[in-house]
């Protein structure tokens, strides 16, 4: 029988899944194929994708993981603290800081700074330098992210097949 724990801890894999593996493919794919193009092609092609990506479908994922993850550690914490409680509470810790937090205080900034960016009026110059502050940070941040992130869900995996303990809350929850 499924319990509301259990179904949280679902769509919490499920979101971190989605939200690693976005920032995975981005890695092995957007990342090289943006690397080959001229330095206005990359920063508009970032600014516009910086832009698209600003929408419910990514929220659902990257803050909906952010939520459910601390929630699903709660709905699992009680007085016999087992294995799942601790690696739920390991990969909130890893993807709030290294995925989430990353994303918010080293990504987010470099896309702001792009996005005030005036490439039309911009010399060679001018844009070679601005692709120089902002791709190699912005690729090691995503690193940074992409990694965490398949943590965090590794952490939930072993969440998932570890068993979990009846305990009071538990019990007083799904009454």
């Amino acid at each position: 029988m499924f319990t509301i724990a259990h179904i949280v801890l679902i769509v919490t894999a499920t979101m971190t899944a989605l939200i690693s593996g976005l920032f995975y493919a981005w890695s092995c794919s957007v990342v090289p194929g943006l690397a080959r193009v001229s330095d206005s092609t990359y920063l508009e092609a970032m600014q516009q994708i910086n832009r698209a990506i600003l929408n419910p479908v990514f929220f659902m994922s990257f803050i909906g993981t952010a939520l459910l993850l601390p929630l699903s550690t709660w709905l699992h914490y009680g007085p016999d603290l087992n294995a799942r409680f601790w690696l739920l509470l390991l990969a909130s810790v890893v993807y709030l800081a290294g995925t989430f937090g990353v994303t918010m205080f080293g990504n987010v900034p470099l896309n702001e700074a792009l996005d005030a960016f005036n490439l039309s009026s911009a010399t060679a110059q001018e844009l070679a330098a601005q692709r120089a502050r902002f791709e190699g940070p912005w690729n090691n941040l995503n690193i940074i992210r992409t990694i965490a992130g398949i943590v965090a869900l590794i952490l939930i995996i072993l969440a998932c097949l570890n068993p979990a303990a009846v305990t009071a809350r538990t019990a007083a929850v799904y009454r």
